[in-house]
């Protein structure tokens, strides 16, 4: 089977770049051939297929790619005729490739699968977050004027309208339920809420597929003694949260991995309100990023949007390290309280600060018995084999309608 991985972003950035490429890896792994269409970039990793790829443009050019890329269509067609796939699979493209590749591929009769990372179908803003940060289902049943009035795009007028605009256009003319042909959500609260905001989706076909890792170092229960905190640095991830709690817990070390928009702000917070126990890294990736996971006592994902499949916490479980998580979105579906980890209310310092000591007075019999627990979570619930075997049949039975 040949097939065509779509995204707009061609290098690690985020959780949903590592599962684009590790689809890519697993599939190539298992025979089939891959290849790749997205936007050129000068952080972009090498591929054979860069030569079809579409620029990104200035401004302007960006803003019209919200409704229609022209270009997107037309690189698309000349990969298309060229390597002829049997089965294309789009991971984020929404406001950059737009609708534009639904036309070409049915022309092509080639059936697209979309893996649903976030919400971008119900929710023009994608994260069900107002301007003021808070939680916001207001959109649900098609009324995206609500985005507008609550600037919920980072708190932007123009940028909410355009987010808006671009949602009820689509939706009039190109909804993704009649032009895609299976959804892959990564988790069952990320299936409900598109189900619960737009009915279409009810008839749509679907599965529920959890993302996978493939650990490149063994996991171990021997562990170093500190928190770790990896990813994204946005308000949005409650990082802000965690330095909070850290404040009460000085006897407890927290590293902290990752670059983004609050970076500054943070470091700023530690050092006003001195906060010696909080160690900021900086970017990691590779093998150097998975030992510090490895040694971690637990890895903190304190969450304050409603998350589908977090990457962090199936990692953490590849390499036998128990999660701390907050009780919002998909996370609870993937923390067996007490056995591989715990919740707390997210959002909620105290509560974050009673389950930090809650674990930290677990014996070391407990703790081994959680890590354990956790790698034996990962393998039945994570592999690569269950992901493969999922995948492929979903293929199989979109190919067959």
């Amino acid at each position: 089977m040949k097939v065509l991985l779509i995204n707009n972003i061609f290098y690690r950035k985020g959780g949903s770049e590592a599962v684009f490429f590790n689809t890519a890896e697993l599939l190539k792994k298992h025979g089939h051939e891959v290849v790749f269409f997205s936007f050129k970039r000068e952080e972009n990793i090498p591929s054979e297929q860069s030569v079809y790829f579409p620029n990104i443009g200035g401004k302007l050019k960006q803003m019209r790619n919200y409704f229609w890329n022209a270009d997107a269509a037309q690189q698309l067609e000349k990969l298309i005729l060229a390597e002829k796939p049997d089965i294309a699979h789009v991971h984020l493209f929404w406001g950059l490739m737009s609708p534009s590749i639904f036309g070409v591929l049915k022309k092509h009769k080639i059936p697209l699968v979309h893996t649903v990372h976030d919400y971008r179908m119900v929710c023009p803003a994608y994260t069900f977050k107002n301007g003021k940060g808070t939680i916001c289902e207001k959109c649900g049943g098609g009324s995206f004027k609500n985005c507008l009035i609550g600037k919920c795009s980072k708190g932007s007028l123009v940028q909410s309208a355009l987010m808006t605009a671009e949602m009820i256009y689509r939706n009039k003319k190109y909804h993704p339920v009649d032009n895609i042909s299976g959804f892959i959500f990564v988790s069952n609260f990320a299936k409900e809420k598109h189900l619960q905001h737009d009915d279409k989706f009810k008839t749509a076909n679907n599965i529920v597929l959890y993302n996978y890792t493939t650990p490149i170092i063994e996991p171990t229960t021997e562990k170093k003694d500190y928190l770790l905190y990896y990813g994204r640095l946005s308000y949005e991830k409650g990082i802000h949260t965690l330095i909070d709690a850290m404040r009460q817990l000085p006897n407890v070390k927290l590293k902290v991995v990752g670059t983004g928009p609050i970076d500054g702000e943070l470091q700023k917070i530690k050092a006003e309100k001195h906060i010696e126990n909080v160690e900021f890294l900086g970017y990691k990736s590779g093998k150097e990023l998975f030992e510090l996971v490895r040694n971690a006592k637990y890895v903190c994902v304190p969450s304050e949007w409603y998350e589908n499949n977090p990457m962090t916490i199936i990692e953490s479980y590849s390499l036998g390290t128990p999660v701390i998580g907050a009780n919002i979105g998909g996370i609870p579906e993937i923390i067996n309280e007490g056995k591989t980890g715990v919740l707390f209310e997210s959002g909620n310092t105290n509560s974050l600060v009673e389950q930090i000591e809650k674990v930290a007075a677990i014996s070391s019999k407990e703790y081994e018995a959680m890590s354990n627990f956790a790698f034996k979570f990962y393998e039945k619930n994570f592999s690569e084999e269950h992901h493969y075997q999922e995948l492929i049949g979903f293929y199989s039975s979109v190919l067959n309608k």
